[in-house]
Formats: structure tokens, C-alpha cells, sequence
């Protein structure tokens, strides 16, 4: 096999001559490499580079200076700045007014004759919390709702109406605090179209609650009881998300409600802070207590105030998500500058050079 003038002027220098193998598997090796480089062919290159193309434009939209990525970062730094104080504030406010709610509740059901009913929202409410939360909330609620019959629940009701309308001005300061905007409405009125809103918010809540209830109650006798139909309980356990979808109709309400009224009737989304708050509230949901099972030992720490303390980490977290929904809506409703317009796109910057 004939060398080349370099490597025998390099055996020559050295005093040694690189064996024939060598150059055989040096030979070998590089001809591999152009194969592995000559494996796309102008067309095959020409048929990916659309693909590349538009991963481009998907990654530009990301990318630092993009309109996505301020809106993201206008609602972390709104979080940053207020969040953890409203959080904070709001999950006070969830455990003072929780029990006003379901007293709300019963006194709603009880027009349209469905007192009984009460008790099975509050079991399907206690489903979508967790364990910890659940156990704690549920005698003190059973024995409110016991105590208050007939006229005493009425006045415990509009008590509790006030109070909850209360807990949704706080939240209503937050959307103000996150658009920048100050109230101009007079307080009876302001609290009136919230009682009004949190009614239908109610409503909507409890249907969401019994749903739920109902379709746990049919996957169980199914299961027990006719265990040959367990493909129609697979299939009642995928309708299962529809208590999810009316959980978000109930906070889209909430968010329009208490959106300014500058941004409210205008087309301006709204639906993206109710889409996230109501993801983050079922990821909490499924995902708190997996990671209390993990760390354990806080009962140790906070003694037989450990459920209670679980109860506020769990009505914070909520509290964040929350706040993190506002600044969202809030940061979509900026009109994107120039610069985010349109983002530049590898294609672009190119035909520009």
C-alpha cells in the first residue's frame, strides 16, 4: 500500500515508521466520518430545513426580549414584590371565611329544597383537599352546619356573606395592586355585585362538589358490585375531570368579578389566571401531600397544632397561585412594546444581513 510523502517524511524524522494497521484503521475511522457527514444529502438537508426553521421561531418567542418571556417575567416580579404578603393574608382570610361559606351554602341549598345535599358538598369539597386538611375541616364544619337551622341559618348566612365578601375584596386589592387601577365605586355597591358574584361562584362551586361526589359514589358500586363493567368505571374515572373544568368556570367567574372594571369589559383574556390558578390548586392538591409524606415529622415540630399549620401552608400556596393568576392577566392586558412585537427570527436576522 503505497504512503503518502507526510508520513514518510514524518517515519523518517522520527526514526520510526507508523505501522500499516495504523493507517488502515486511520483510513477506516475517517471514512466513516464522511460518511456520517455526507449521510444528508442536499435534499434531505433542504427537506429539514423547514423544520429548523420553525423551532426558531418556537425558541424565539422564548427567548429573552420576547413577548412571552417579559409576560412571564412581569408576572414572577409582581409575585416577588406582593405575593408572599397576599398569600399570607389570604390564607388568614381562607380559614376565617371557610366555614361562613358553607353556611352560605347550606342556606342556598335549602331554597331549592336540597338541605340534605349540604353534607354531600361538603364531602366532595374535603375531596379536593388534602387528607391533613380534609380531617381537620370536617367535624367543625358538620357541627356548624348542625347548630344552624331555620332563621339562625339565614342570619348566619348574610353574616357569612359579609364575610365572604370581605375575603373576595381582598382579593379584588390584588387584581387593583397587579393592573395598577384604584376603586372608584362606592363600598355598598362594590360589595353588592360581589355578594352577587360569589353566589353564582357558589353555585357553580357546589355543582362542581357534587358532581364529583356522584361520580366517586358510581366508580365505587361499580367496582364493588359489578366488577364485569370495569370499563364503564375507567370511563366514569376520565369524566372525573369534569368537576376540574367546572372548578375553572367557578374561578373565571371569580376573576371577572373582581377584575377592574377598566379591563373587565374589555376583550382583554382573562381566562389564562383562572386556567393556571385552577391547574395550581389541583397540582397542590395531588402533589402537598406527597411531599409531607416525604418530609414528615412536622407534627414533632408544631405538636397538635401540626394540622392547622398544614391547613395555612396548603390555603398559601393557593394564596400564590392566585396572585400569580392576577399579574398574569395583568401582564396580558399591557399592550406588547415594539421591540416585543415581533420577535426577530434567525430567517429574519439573516435576510436583514
Amino acid at each position: 500500500m503505497p504512503r503518502s510523502p507526510r508520513s514518510s517524511t514524518a517515519g523518517r524524522e522520527g526514526g520510526t515508521r507508523a505501522p500499516t494497521w495504523a493507517s488502515d484503521i486511520g483510513q477506516q475511522g475517517a471514512g466513516s466520518l464522511t460518511d456520517a457527514t455526507i449521510a444528508l444529502t442536499p435534499e434531505d438537508r433542504k427537506r429539514h430545513g423547514p423544520a429548523r426553521v420553525r423551532l426558531d421561531r418556537q425558541l424565539a418567542k422564548v427567548r429573552p426580549g420576547s413577548y412571552a418571556f417579559e409576560v412571564l417575567k412581569r408576572a414572577g416580579l409582581g409575585v416577588y414584590t406582593d405575593g408572599f404578603i397576599h398569600a399570607g393574608n389570604l390564607a388568614y382570610l381562607a380559614l376565617m371565611t371557610v366555614f361562613p361559606f358553607f353556611i352560605v351554602a347550606a342556606a342556598v341549598l335549602s331554597v331549592f329544597g336540597q338541605s340534605a345535599e349540604a353534607r354531600t358538598a361538603v364531602e366532595s369539597f374535603l375531596h379536593v383537599l388534602p387528607a391533613d386538611v380534609g380531617d381537620i375541616l370536617r367535624k367543625p364544619i358538620a357541627d356548624v352546619l348542625t347548630a344552624r337551622t331555620g332563621s339562625l341559618l339565614w342570619l348566619g348566612a348574610l353574616v357569612g356573606l359579609w364575610t365572604v365578601g370581605s375575603f373576595v375584596e381582598t382579593i379584588r386589592e390584588i387584581f387593583r395592586r397587579a393592573y395598577g387601577t384604584h376603586s372608584t365605586q362606592a363600598l355598598w355597591r362594590s360589595r353588592l355585585g360581589l355578594s352577587l358574584g360569589i353566589v353564582a361562584s357558589v353555585i357553580l362551586a357546589l355543582v362542581s362538589f357534587l358532581i364529583q361526589g356522584i361520580l366517586l359514589a358510581a366508580e365505587q358500586f361499580i367496582y364493588k358490585l359489578v366488577p364485569w363493567a370495569q370499563d364503564v368505571a375507567g370511563w366514569i374515572g376520565i369524566s372525573r375531570a369534569i368537576p376540574g373544568l367546572v372548578m375553572f368556570g367557578a374561578l373565571y367567574m371569580l376573576f371577572y368579578f373582581v377584575t377592574p372594571s377598566k379591563y373587565r369589559y374589555s376583550t382583554n383574556r382573562k381566562w389564562p389566571g383562572a386556567l393556571f390558578t385552577a391547574a395550581w390548586w389541583i397540582g397542590m392538591t395531588a402533589g402537598l401531600p406527597l411531599v409531607l409524606a416525604n418530609l414528615g415529622g412536622y407534627d414533632l415540630t408544631y405538636g397538635s397544632l401540626a394540622g392547622v399549620v398544614v391547613m395555612l401552608l396548603f390555603f398559601y400556596l393557593i394564596g400564590l397561585g392566585l396572585v400569580f393568576g392576577a399579574h398574569l392577566n395583568a401582564a396580558l392586558a399591557e399592550p406588547p412594546e415594539n421591540g416585543l412585537e415581533q420577535a426577530p427570527t434567525p430567517s429574519g436576522a439573516k435576510a436583514a444581513t
